[in-house]
């Protein structure tokens, strides 16, 4: 299949690039500068331009792209910047798919269990309603600009990523040099839930999403089990071999993380029902053996 592919330069991106590749994919890269290879194409999201060649012949079209949520502090301007990055990114694609004579047959936006806002100790699945707050309102917003592909009649599923287990990046890639260190422990109280996925599985299940012609709307990808913090640090301790005997009390999370410390001591316990429900088995569904299969990992 030949499929397009945003945000092909990120943690998830790069890996499910190459994921396609390897099993003889023709993957087209979406890229915000001007092309330098056969297998790129140009597009400005914050302009709504979406050159028109690179998803000619496309059966499907996979969007991830946005700035990170954890890569700077939560200004006005970078809050701002999180949320029009994907925004508006998301309806320049989506109306790029509208227009085609020949749409692909599904488009599958990345967004994020962030919509949940802090759901406490209650399990969530996709039938739960938006959170409060300022992500709950990015991923609302981000979903809502995804309607005229979904108007289109183009199969539209939204994958709602948990925090992947990897690494070379994202927030777990942060974790893995402070607990390597043996100074790792929990945030704030660790009773705070944490909807974990390893990256096979992640890529594993966007996959499923483009092949699966029932697997449509809202899809959380989240291992089967939520866990506390504190149950994640325990692990991540017992797989490095490591002592997880430090804490980061809350009041210095805000601190050093302003805004943002809200969401990451917030709890979200979130299921993956769809994907359950579907056949989608996880290879890694055990946090232990998530943190092992990302220090196993190759590195790109």
């Amino acid at each position: 299949m030949r499929i397009a592919l945003t945000g092909a330069t990120g943690l998830i991106g790069s890996a499910l690039g190459r994921d396609l590749k390897a099993d003889g994919h023709d993957v087209v890269r979406f890229v915000r500068r001007e092309p330098s290879a056969p297998d790129e194409a140009r597009w400005d999201p914050a302009q709504g331009y979406v050159d028109p060649a690179g998803l000619a012949g496309c059966g499907a079209v996979v969007h991830l792209a946005g700035a990170g949520v954890g890569d700077h502090r939560w200004t006005d301007a970078y809050k701002r910047e999180i949320r029009e990055s994907r925004v508006k990114g998301t309806a320049a694609m989506a109306r790029a798919i509208a227009a085609m004579a020949e749409p692909p047959e599904v488009f599958v936006c990345g967004t994020a269990v962030g919509y949940y806002g802090d759901t406490g100790d209650r399990p969530v699945d996709e039938s739960a309603p938006a959170g409060t707050g300022f992500l709950p309102e990015v991923c609302v917003a981000w979903e809502a600009a995804a309607a005229p592909a979904q108007d289109a009649g183009v199969r539209t599923a939204f994958a709602r990523t948990g925090l992947v287990v990897a690494a070379e990046g994202g927030a777990w890639g942060k974790l893995f040099p402070v607990f390597k260190a043996g100074i790792g422990g929990r945030l704030g109280n660790g009773r705070q839930y944490w909807s974990h996925i390893s990256m096979h599985d992640e890529i594993a299940a966007l996959r499923h999403l483009v092949d699966n012609p029932a697997m449509s709307g809202p899809v959380n990808l989240t291992a089967p089990e939520p866990l506390t913090n504190r149950e994640v640090t325990a692990a991540m301790g017992r797989v490095l071999h490591r002592p997880a005997l430090f804490a980061v009390p809350a009041p210095v999370m805000r601190v050093v993380l302003g805004e943002f410390a809200q969401d990451v001591l917030g709890s979200q316990r979130v299921l993956p029902a769809r994907l359950l429900e579907s056949g989608f088995v996880f290879r890694y569904p055990g946090i232990d053996e998530s943190i092992r299969a990302a220090l196993d990992a190759p590195r790109p």
